[in-house]
């Protein structure tokens, strides 16, 4: 999807690790959210309250997933999921713009 319809933003946004990670919070009619964001080259390990799905919609990172001890290379066009109550790591190669869709 490239563009959302009858959505509002958030104008306070989110920014993590000194400014490296940053995103917006988009709300939904349906009362869900999506945050959109972007990441600089580095590694950041991130916690989840809620389930998320990241769709990586341009750059490239590799993610460690909860439970493993294998990194996997994500594109744009790709996307990874995560559970509740989890932490994961990644490690950005380059400017990463995503959405992160919580289920």
């Amino acid at each position: 999807m490239k563009k959302f319809e009858n959505v509002s933003v958030e104008l306070e946004g989110n920014s993590y690790f000194d400014g490296a990670v940053t995103s917006r919070t988009v709300n939904f009619p349906d009362g869900s959210k999506k945050t959109l964001g972007f990441m600089l080259p580095g590694k950041y390990e991130f916690g989840t309250v809620a389930a998320e799905v990241m769709e990586i919609t341009s750059g490239e990172l590799d993610v460690k997933l909860p439970g493993s001890e294998e990194w996997i290379s994500i594109i744009g066009g790709e996307s990874f999921s995560v559970p509740s109550d989890s932490k994961f790591q990644v490690n950005v190669k380059t400017i990463t713009d995503y959405c992160c869709s919580y289920l």
